[in-house]
């Protein structure tokens, strides 16, 4: 029987993968990203099989690895800002 991986493992994961998705300069890229994460470790909560939850830990591993490295290639190449997104330069109308 697989050991699953330690509760802290886990977490450490999300954090890792969260802070990773939340890099990306793109809005779309970003967004879906979070909402990937989100949702891939919710399922790897609700699972009670330690085999299947263990191989859902590897390859969100593997998958946080190559995260990291669109991440860096989207901050290298990332657009502008989209409509969507906070603007910081934006005036209001009691602004001069």
């Amino acid at each position: 029987m697989a050991i699953p991986p330690a509760r802290k493992a886990v977490l450490d994961l999300y954090a890792s993968t969260l802070r990773t998705a939340k890099s990306f300069n793109s809005y779309n890229f970003r967004t879906y990203f979070v909402r990937r994460t989100e949702d891939t470790f919710r399922e790897m909560q609700a699972e009670q099989d330690s085999i299947k939850l263990s191989q859902a830990y590897n390859e969100a591993v593997k998958e946080l690895s190559v995260l990291r490295r669109c991440a860096v290639m989207n901050q290298l190449y990332g657009g502008e800002r989209l409509a969507v997104e906070e603007q910081s330069d934006v005036r209001t109308q009691g602004d001069t």
